[in-house]
């Protein structure tokens, strides 16, 4: 249930929690928990992907300088083929909140769903353009995932990670069929599935 807060104010020791990577065909799923200080406000804080590559970039330097506590987490890829990227998210989610080294009172999670937490929780649908401490956990969260999905391109080049980042564009289902899959996809992902069932049906055509 949505909470009737004034979102301007809720920033004593409330940790904002968001995610990135849900939608991908491979990588982990990353997540990030921040408490800001009202002390030291942030200039300029939004939904990460309403910002600049650059602007995300300089505010992930001044949360993680500035913020009472932050945590970054995730769930890997073998964790999301297990669980389903729901549970998974879910679970990098709680990772994310008990890793912080201060406790908050409230955790503010963006979404329509909470993980189980031992603090109390609240989702905030559209949080990340409402709560300042969600928008600064979406830009670790992001920032981070982003960083990654570079190095992968150049671990696995034709799929053309850096640049989609892992989502089931054109290029990347492309390179997908024509390549197969490699260690970092998610099985449980259709598209992907289906990469491996040709892939074990061509080895089996050669034996």
């Amino acid at each position: 249930m949505q909470m009737g807060l004034d979102f301007s104010l809720v920033e004593d020791l409330v940790a904002g929690v968001d995610e990135v990577g849900r939608g991908p065909l491979c990588g982990d799923v990353v997540t990030a928990a921040v408490i800001l200080d009202p002390l030291r406000p942030i200039l300029g804080l939004n939904d990460s992907k309403k910002l600049t590559h650059a602007k995300r970039e300089a505010l992930f330097d001044e949360i993680r300088e500035k913020a009472l506590s932050f945590c970054i987490a995730r769930a890997k890829v073998d964790e999301i083929d297990r669980l389903n990227i729901l549970h998974a998210t879910l679970l990098a989610m709680k990772r994310a909140v008990e890793g912080l080294h201060i406790t908050p009172k409230l955790a503010l999670i963006d979404g329509n769903r909470c993980p189980v937490l031992t603090v109390p929780a609240a989702p905030v649908i559209q949080g990340d353009a409402k709560v300042p401490a969600i928008a600064a956990a979406s830009i670790l969260a992001k920032v981070t995932r982003d960083r990654e999905m570079s190095v992968f391109e150049g671990l696995y080049p034709g799929y053309g990670i850096g640049a989609h980042k892992g989502y089931p564009t054109p290029v990347h289902l492309e390179a997908l069929a024509r390549l197969g899959p490699t260690p970092i996809h998610r099985r449980s992902f259709a598209p992907v599935r289906l990469a491996y069932e040709r892939r074990e049906t061509r080895l089996s055509t050669l034996l």
